[in-house]
């Protein structure tokens, strides 16, 4: 759900306040990355994307430390070798960007997971935790998509890419929190 211009500027408030509490490097950044509004994380892992040049999904601390700087969020050197090392869960020297985002990002409130549970569970129709073309077929109508309407595209081609708008890089359809069990 896109945010309002008014839940934006709440949630840049908000963030901005508990900037001052903050004593946690990894919670800090997170609170700068808010202070930029709804989109700030997600601005933050394009400019990561940028500094990956070898497409290995990870990055050094010297580039996290580049890719920090050039999005305009200001730390002391020490915070982001902080953040660096409590997000380096395996000590290896690199971060993975999919755990970045994932610790980056706040945690969803009960009533929101219940939500996004809920929603999931409408499109998995078979029940194995997997949302597939086949699952979406019964619940996303493509019959007004244009690329579909020109004849450019299948229904199933339709289906796809409405998949990979909610997939990760893989486009494997898995829920990761159902994966985990």
């Amino acid at each position: 759900m896109a945010a309002t211009g008014r839940m934006n500027h709440e949630l840049k408030r908000k963030a901005k306040e508990a900037e001052k509490n903050c004593s946690d490097p990894v919670e800090l950044l997170r609170c700068k990355c808010l202070q930029r509004g709804a989109n700030g994380i997600k601005g933050l892992a394009r400019t990561f994307k940028i500094f990956d040049d070898d497409g290995s999904r990870s990055l050094d601390k010297s580039e996290f430390s580049k890719g920090i700087r050039d999005y305009g969020i200001v730390l002391e050197r020490d915070v982001v070798d902080q953040a660096f090392d409590a997000l380096d869960k395996d000590h290896s020297g690199k971060l993975d960007f999919d755990e970045f985002l994932i610790a980056l990002r706040p945690k969803m409130n009960a009533s929101r997971k219940a939500l996004v549970t809920q929603a999931f569970n409408k499109l998995d129709k078979t029940g194995d935790s997997l949302i597939t073309t086949e699952d979406l077929k019964g619940v996303y109508n493509v019959k007004k998509h244009p690329k579909y309407l020109n004849g450019e595209w299948t229904e199933d081609q339709c289906l796809l890419q409405f998949l990979a708008s909610f997939d990760s890089d893989d486009k494997d359809g898995k829920d990761p929190e159902m994966t985990k069990k």
